[in-house]
């Protein structure tokens, strides 16, 4: 076996570098790492994760809170983050049945990470949409359509 390789077959790159050769990791399907960042770098995820900073919230309660997130969508984010070990899902004996959402100690380690992005994106929100008002004009100007969405 040669030296740097990982016995583990789902292991895709060495963790030791700042960047961790992320050309490496991104050209894999099986990666875990490409998989954790697949999870939490979705924007539900992200926001159910800020949502549940130092509180515990009913599955109604997030629905309400994040605008947009359908009643699946809500699920299926909510029970990746519960096998990633990142939410834990608690569910109360009584009628109707309760079900309560908390991050778990290793889902509050990303709450820094999170709140640093949200913090990125106000302090930068302005610059973004002027540059992307001048990549529309730009593409209008050579003749080509605006992204659509925008």
């Amino acid at each position: 076996m040669e030296e740097g390789t990982s016995r583990s077959p789902s292991h895709c790159c060495d963790t030791d570098g700042p960047y961790n050769d992320a050309y490496q990791w991104d050209t894999r399907e099986d990666c875990e790492v490409r998989q954790i960042l697949d999870r939490i770098a979705d924007k539900w995820s992200l926001l159910v994760i800020a949502l549940l900073d130092r509180r515990t919230l009913r599955f109604t309660q997030l629905r309400r809170e994040i605008d947009g997130v359908s009643q699946r969508m809500l699920t299926v984010t909510l029970r990746q983050l519960e096998r990633d070990g990142l939410v834990r899902r608690t569910v109360h004996p009584v009628v109707p049945p309760r079900v309560d959402y908390e991050l778990t100690k290793l889902g509050t380690t990303l709450l820094e990470t999170t709140q640093a992005l949200v913090a990125w994106t106000e302090t930068h929100q302005g610059e973004v949409a002027a540059a992307r008002a001048d990549y529309d004009r730009r593409k209008i100007a050579e003749g080509e359509a605006a992204p659509a969405g925008v």
